[in-house]
């Protein structure tokens, strides 16, 4: 489904980005590991078209769309959630819902946006109870299922998700991953940047290891999991041993 091809991003004279090749076949949930630094929002952002003028490549479905707009790589079918969510805090989670369907803001689509917009709350009925709150009042638990509510809005086929359990409590977190599970079984490819290699290596059929903007290691999350150095540079073994 996604394929990124010799992706290079420089911020000015700073490398972010070094040769990443990185595949995403439809159905999976591929995650991408590492330190802070390492590049991986950054790797997300070219995707999503949010990050131009980058050098290599990036396909989806077989057809480049490296310099397709942000807009247009969302009607093709590919969602991005941010970091730090990026909600519009004063206004509701109805209107902020209502926004990730901009792209069928035609009159004729409205049923089609009315029935996405009762699945998300099948998904989170706490939003449908918070519709008229304003998103910045939510807790950071509700604000993170709202952000990826509004990402489903537009149908996505390919969902990319950038630090989904960032500051969240264990419990939520694992409420988060749930639903991402959830959304894969419904047939929803994943793409997910995560801090916390053990969750997201326990959840992907896939995952890559970023190092400095260069990709360092790729595997099946099993594989990744037992891995000596994964083990000790994102999964604490080093620390418990010692």
């Amino acid at each position: 489904m996604l394929e990124v091809k010799n992706l290079r991003v420089f911020y000015g004279s700073h490398k972010a980005l070094d040769e990443i090749n990185l595949k995403v076949d439809t159905g999976q949930i591929v995650s991408i590991i590492g330190a802070n630094g390492a590049g991986k929002s950054t790797l997300l952002k070219s995707i999503s078209g949010l990050i131009r003028g980058f050098e290599g490549d990036v396909f989806f479905d077989g057809h480049d769309i490296s310099s397709q707009s942000p807009s247009r790589i969302v009607n093709l079918g590919i969602s991005h959630v941010l970091e730090g969510r990026q909600l519009f805090a004063s206004l509701s989670t109805l209107d902020n819902l209502n926004l990730g369907a901009y792209i069928y803001k035609n009159r004729k689509n409205r049923a089609s946006v009315e029935e996405s917009r009762e699945k998300v709350f099948e998904i989170f009925p706490i939003l449908k109870e918070r519709a008229s709150q304003f998103a910045g009042t939510l807790s950071g638990g509700e604000q993170q299922m709202l952000a990826i509510g509004r990402a489903l809005m537009a149908k996505p086929r390919l969902l990319l998700l950038d630090e989904p359990s960032l500051g969240l409590a264990p419990r939520i977190v694992q409420n988060i991953f749930n639903v991402i599970r959830e959304l894969n079984q419904q047939g929803v490819t994943i793409l997910l940047v995560e801090q916390n290699a053990s969750l997201a290596l326990n959840s992907s059929d896939f995952a890559y290891v970023l190092e400095t903007g260069s990709k360092i290691l790729e595997g099946t999350g099993a594989d990744l999991l037992s891995d000596n150095m994964v083990q000790q540079a994102y999964l604490g073994a080093a620390k418990s041993a010692s």
